[in-house]
């Protein structure tokens, strides 16, 4: 598989890209809720709730389609690896996928960043912060789960499921 990402030289890395990108971003729909309607991200924080509530549904389902077509391509050129090579036991295959897969996955990974998108268009949109969505997630590791030092939601907050 190829490296999909880099840093830029002479640029030190955060202490977690996922967590300086998911900042930046919620900073930038934070920021569009002042935009005006030319923002499609002001648009879905300040329109009806339907709007935003039906691209996280939307965006959802298009990733479960793409992971399927994902699954689809390994499994298809596994089964005609194996076919072809007649699967004898003691065999080593080596199985290449063909390009569509690469595809497939860049289509899941950006389909993904869909979803991620608008939900935190809706967490923006309900005032629910960065902080205290990590604390959510945390709130549902174990003690040895979960990272030193990380933000916890008081026990008043914590609803399972009401």
């Amino acid at each position: 598989m190829t490296l999909k990402t880099y840093l830029p030289e002479n640029e030190e890395p955060p202490s977690s890209q996922i967590g300086a990108t998911f900042e930046a971003l919620a900073a930038t729909i934070a920021a569009r809720r002042d935009a005006g309607d030319e923002s499609y991200t002001h648009r879905l924080l300040v329109g009806s709730p339907d709007g935003v509530l039906k691209k996280v549904m939307e965006e959802s389902g298009e990733v479960a389609l793409a992971a399927k077509d994902v699954e689809s391509w390994a499994t298809s050129s596994l089964a005609a690896t194996l076919a072809v090579a007649g699967a004898d036991e003691g065999d080593v295959l080596s199985v290449e996928l063909p390009p569509e897969y690469a595809t497939a996955v860049d289509h899941l990974r950006y389909e993904a960043a869909d979803v991620v998108y608008h939900l935190l268009v809706v967490l923006e949109r309900y005032g629910i912060d960065l902080d205290e969505f990590a604390a959510e997630l945390n709130a549902r590791m174990t003690e040895g789960e979960r990272p030193r030092g990380a933000v916890r939601l008081r026990e008043e907050h914590i609803k399972r499921g009401k």
